[in-house]
């Protein structure tokens, strides 16, 4: 999970560079796309698909369904959004994927969770609001950012759902069905962008990002997620996502777009602290 928080951070500064050169229903549909290539390899290299695999299909679909939700709107929220904030909204997924591991998996949570997810939840909105005392009570919030939280609930849902669903397949098989359950529905979703893009006119940069989207942010992130999430309790799966923002401030600068007002840097910091509190608390559960 710190090395999926690393590879999602990219996705967030890389997107938001071409977020306006393609639409992004095109965008992910792509993505997915390639990333079903890529995890078809690695599956054909590693394991074998039993017919049990194939049962259920629909279990696909419905996964694919909600991570393709959560990018899509992931993106038309970076058309207008700021990547550090919009991080910053992805950080408010474990707190939500609590509930929902609690709904559907009976998932308890000790008080330092709660304590931790109270925390996070608080450096993410001081960094949703950009450190405005004034925004934060009045409630402006961008409408990048609130476009993309609807996309952060249905990640949050994906996650114990993958518990839930998941019949002793392997994280490599299950994660190729989801990515293709994704493909086929964005296909259907993305229909119309996919044949009035101009793939000649595309910068070089949108293939890069592209590139870097299905490989890493797609295929990459859903095996570790789903290897994880088979591990782990789903609060402290999506609990590594506080590190994003971070993350993310470091890809902004390596891309040169500089740091954000010290004022900002203050909720980052308790997105670091609600991380330190959950890594300790699982600690001491498992000694």
């Amino acid at each position: 999970m710190l090395l999926f928080s690393v590879v999602v951070a990219g996705s967030f500064s890389l997107g938001h560079i071409i977020a306006n050169d393609i639409t992004p229903a095109a965008l992910t549909a792509l993505r997915f796309m390639l990333a079903a290539v890529v995890m078809a390899i690695w599956t054909w290299r590693s394991c074998r698909i039993s017919r049990r695999d194939l049962e259920s299909s629909w279990r696909y679909l419905l996964l694919g369904s909600l991570m393709g939700t959560y990018f899509v709107l992931m993106f038309e929220g970076l058309t207008t959004a700021p990547a550090v904030s919009t991080s910053a909204v992805f950080t408010l997924t474990p707190a939500i994927s609590a509930v929902f591991g609690y709904w559907l998996l009976s998932q308890r949570i000790s008080k330092r969770i709660a304590l931790a997810l109270s925390i996070g939840g608080a450096g993410a909105v001081w960094v949703i609001f950009r450190a405005d005392i004034d925004a934060l009570m009045a409630l402006e919030i961008g409408r990048g950012e609130a476009v993309f939280f609807f996309g952060c609930v249905a990640h949050a849902i994906y996650t114990p759902l993958v518990r839930k669903l998941n019949r002793n397949q392997s994280p490599v098989v299950f994660t190729l069905g989801t990515i293709l359950g994704a493909s086929v529905m964005l296909s259907i979703y993305g229909a119309q962008d996919l044949l009035a893009t101009d793939y000649a006119a595309l910068s070089p940069m949108v293939w890069v990002t592209l590139a870097y989207l299905a490989v890493f942010a797609s295929a990459l992130s859903f095996f570790l997620v789903q290897y994880s999430t088979l591990h782990l309790p789903s609060a402290r799966v999506m609990a590594y996502t506080y590190l994003t923002p971070s993350w993310v401030i470091l890809w902004e600068a390596a891309l040169g777009n500089g740091f954000p007002i010290p004022a900002v840097l203050a909720g980052v910091l308790a997105t670091i602290l609600a991380l330190t509190l959950l890594l300790r608390d699982e600690t001491e559960n498992n000694t």
